[in-house]
Parts: C-alpha cells; sequence; structure tokens
C-alpha cells in the first residue's frame, strides 16, 4: 500500500495535499473542516500587521473563465489578504494546531518591506505553535501598490533581505511564496535561497483581467462599474506553474530546494506531475472552492492507486524523476522522427483533423478517398506536429507513431538518422558553423 506521508521543509503531514493560503483556509471553522475531510495541511490566508483591518471590497470578488460545458478553468480575483484581526487569527491557529498535532499548519505572512515589521509579527506566530510561515511575496493587486506582495517578489535583492530577517528572528521553517509575474523565475528563486529560505512555494496567482462586460464595458468583477486586475488562478495556469517549477527543479543554483508546487492542481495526476518535476507537497485553492473540501479524497484514492499500481512505495520514489527529461529546446534530438497515424476504427468521421491539417498546417491528411469520407495520413507530407492529435475528440483515435532507425522518411526522403543530434551542431546553425570554423 502507498505511503503518502510527506516531511517538507522540516515539516510532517500524512499526505502531500495542503490547501494554499486562501479564502479557504481563513478562519478555523473551515480549516477544521477541512483537517476532517483529509487534508494533510493547510497554509493560513495570509496574516497582515496589528493595527486597522485590512479593508476588502463589499461587492463581487471573483471573475471566471469557463470552458464550453461551463466548468470552471479559472478565477480572477481581487481580493486581499485577510480582513480579520490578526490576535482573532493567532487565537484560532493555536487552537487548531492543538486539535490537529499531526497536520501541518502554516502562516502565510505579508508586512511592510521593513526590518521591524517583521521582527514584530514572527513571535506572534511562533507562538500559535505554527509549523512553519510562508512568505507571500506574490499577490499581485491591492496589496502590491503597498509595496508588498508582488512588489517584493519582483525584485530578488528585497526577497533575499527579507528571508535573512525572518530566519534570523524565528526558529520556524520559512518557506518563500514565489510571484509569477516575472521574466525569469530562476532569479527570485536564488535570492531566496541565497537568504536562507527552507524552500519555496510556487506559483501565486497571475495578474490578470478575465473579461469585459460588453453592456456596461467595465472589467469583470465589476465594482460599481469600476474593475481592477486582480490575480488568476485554477486549472488554466497549471502549464505554467509546472514550467516555472521546473526551472527551479533543475536549476544548479536551486538545484535540491524543496518545492511545494501550486497552480490549477484538480486531481491526483495533476498532483502527481508536481510531484515528478520536483515538488514535495502540492497546495490546492480553485479546486476546493469550485467542488469543495472532499475533493481531497479523490485525491488521496487517486494517487494511492496509482503509485500501488506502478510499484512506488512512497512519494520520494517518483519525486523529481522527470525532472532530467527537462531540457533545452536546442538540445533536443533533431534525427528523432514521428508520424500521426488515425486508428480508422476509432474514427467517427468528423473531419476535424482534416480541417485543421489542411488550413493552418500542413495539408497532410486526405479527406475522401474514391468518393467516400475517409481521413487518412499522407506520410510524404506528414511533418509529425501532432496538431491532428491535438484538436481530434477522440482519446486515441490518432497517435504518434515513432520511426525506427534506418526506415525511409517519405518527406524527406531520406533513412532515419539512429545517431542523437541536436541544433548546437546542425550545420544550419551559424554558431555551430563558427565553432567548426
Amino acid at each position: 500500500m502507498a505511503d503518502l506521508r510527506t516531511e517538507f521543509a522540516g515539516i510532517k503531514s500524512p499526505n502531500p495535499f495542503w490547501l494554499a493560503s486562501a479564502p479557504p483556509t481563513d478562519k478555523a471553522y473551515n480549516v477544521e473542516r477541512a483537517f476532517k475531510a483529509g487534508w494533510g495541511g493547510v497554509v493560513w490566508k495570509t496574516l497582515g500587521e496589528e493595527g486597522p483591518p485590512v479593508v476588502n471590497v463589499n461587492g463581487p470578488r471573483y471573475g471566471a473563465i469557463w470552458g464550453a460545458d461551463r466548468r470552471l478553468l479559472g478565477l480572477n480575483n481581487i481580493e486581499l489578504i485577510t480582513d480579520r484581526p490578526l490576535q482573532v487569527n493567532l487565537q484560532e491557529m493555536k487552537q487548531v494546531k492543538m486539535n490537529w498535532p499531526d497536520r501541518a499548519l502554516i502562516a502565510s505572512i505579508m508586512v511592510p518591506c521593513d526590518e521591524e515589521s517583521w521582527k514584530a509579527i514572527l513571535p506572534l506566530v511562533e507562538e500559535t505553535g505554527a509549523d512553519g510561515i510562508e512568505l507571500n511575496f506574490g499577490c499581485p493587486h491591492g496589496m502590491s501598490e503597498r509595496g508588498m506582495g508582488s512588489a517584493v517578489g519582483q525584485v530578488p535583492e528585497y526577497i533575499e533581505m527579507v528571508v535573512r530577517w525572518c530566519k534570523q528572528y524565528t526558529r520556524m521553517p520559512v518557506l518563500t511564496k514565489l510571484t509569477p509575474n516575472i521574466t525569469d523565475i530562476r532569479y527570485p528563486a536564488r535570492a531566496a535561497k541565497r537568504g536562507g529560505t527552507d524552500g519555496v512555494s510556487l506559483i501565486n496567482t497571475i495578474s490578470s483581467i478575465v473579461s469585459v462586460d460588453l453592456d456596461d464595458f467595465s472589467p469583470q468583477p465589476s465594482i460599481a462599474g469600476k474593475g481592477s486586475h486582480g490575480g488568476y488562478c485554477g486549472p488554466a495556469v497549471k502549464p505554467i506553474a509546472l514550467n516555472m517549477v521546473a526551472e527551479i527543479a533543475r536549476d544548479a543554483e536551486t538545484y535540491g530546494l524543496p518545492i511545494s508546487g501550486i497552480g490549477g492542481i484538480t486531481t491526483w495526476r495533476d498532483a502527481a506531475e508536481f510531484i515528478a518535476l520536483g515538488c514535495g507537497t502540492v497546495q490546492v485553492c480553485t479546486a476546493a472552492m469550485t467542488y469543495g473540501f472532499k475533493i481531497v479524497q479523490e485525491m488521496i484514492t487517486g494517487l494511492e492507486a496509482w503509485m500501488d499500481e506502478k510499484g512506488h512505495r512512497t512519494l520520494a520514489d517518483f519525486q523529481g524523476r522527470a525532472v532530467p527529461n527537462v531540457t533545452d529546446w536546442q538540445y533536443l534530438n533533431l534525427n528523432y522522427i514521428a508520424k500521426a497515424h488515425i486508428d480508422q476504427d476509432a474514427c467517427i468521421k468528423c473531419g476535424r483533423c482534416h480541417i485543421a491539417c489542411e488550413d493552418t498546417s500542413h495539408q497532410a491528411i486526405t479527406a475522401m478517398v474514391d468518393g467516400v469520407r475517409h481521413f487518412e495520413v499522407m506520410e510524404d507530407e506528414c511533418v509529425g506536429c501532432n496538431l491532428c492529435v491535438n484538436v481530434c475528440p477522440v482519446e486515441n483515435c490518432i497517435t504518434m507513431q515513432p520511426l525506427a532507425p534506418g526506415t525511409l522518411d517519405r518527406r524527406t526522403g531520406t533513412p532515419v538518422n539512429p545517431n542523437y543530434a541536436n541544433w548546437t551542431t546542425h550545420p544550419n546553425n551559424p554558431m555551430a558553423r563558427q565553432a567548426a570554423e
């Protein structure tokens, strides 16, 4: 039986599924229900400094993107950090940790970017018995305009500075939550590591406007006819998150740094992909807000079943297994050749593959054979782009089949070269030519 127990940056939890810092973790009532449902940990909704509570809007806080079946693909939120008093949050955190000592409880924190502010809040959080802190350097709206959130996360020097303060003033493990609203995620990750962070979590939300109402011309969500950019999350951001996680996992300067993966995790498969790219835990928000806390039960049973099927006893058995397979484009094997193949028994004759290939690709799929509606790949025109695979509505109807070394490639008229070759040595590469000369 698969063992999902995890220890991440010294923080133990019965499974890798944590709730991310967000409305689902804003109070003890929610967190208690989450733990009863089976979540291994929570990151409490971001705490601010003592003083007047944060002011959130009192109208719509979310905009959305849906698929054709009304399935939620992405949420845009304009909500800020917790608007509940700091002391109330701290008291509830302390009680929850006493009630659930085996679960991970992390305090997300965002205060002004000065040493005294961090020095003041850290002992208050530490007194709750929390297992660690997460520095919120990701929020792209509202707080960033006040010099916090992504305003800090976009400046590596600030990240390193604040992490050093926190490591100086607390015994708790420090996790640094990174913003995706940056050109190269490796630089803030490197800065966090230089500062001594115990781990990083990513991604936070992506700055966005999801839609505009074409009746009153206000961005959504609309507050009295006006809208603002917000933070985008949900299944649609998963590819961005996976890429950024992979960049940190394979970077020589951050290799081995514990990573908590965030971004569109909805199923056990999503979680497994993040773990395969090096994550030790995964954090979930939008899926819980869409389907409720009990979705974690499907994630747990699904991951356990897959691990049992594959022979993985612990998460460590496949954690990071995909990282060595992530490379730069210039190192891809240019002698690897594959062709599309249509399973005629599975084909429903919809013609979407033909339309896509004919209009926008390489005109490599026939539409008729002897006057009969029939779709077939012409190998002498197919470049193996696999657009047809992605537009086909029938799973596994169209597959990509590699050509064996020595097999004739009908498109080029030459046999498939068995040797590995990439762009760095290709004769058309001007840099390769210069090196040879």
